[in-house]
């Protein structure tokens, strides 16, 4: 395995990685919330988190400004 070119301006820059990041945070609140009580429907936050994990795909195939050569 061999990481790409700029890869450290990838992971700060990327929107698919901050949509993961996001996806990431929600499934953990929904794990942590589920211990704490009904505060939020349940399936609230798996339905934010599916979305946002669909919108970092649609993210990561789609040529970004801000990278000169599409990743």
């Amino acid at each position: 395995m061999k990481l790409i070119n700029g890869w450290r301006r990838v992971l700060c820059r990327a929107w698919s990685v901050r949509l993961m990041l996001l996806a990431a945070l929600l499934s953990s609140a929904e794990v942590a919330l589920s211990f704490m009580g009904d505060i939020i429907e349940p399936g609230r936050l798996a339905l934010l988190s599916a979305l946002s994990t669909s919108g970092a795909f649609v993210a990561r195939i789609l040529a970004q400004k801000d990278f000169e050569d599409g990743t």
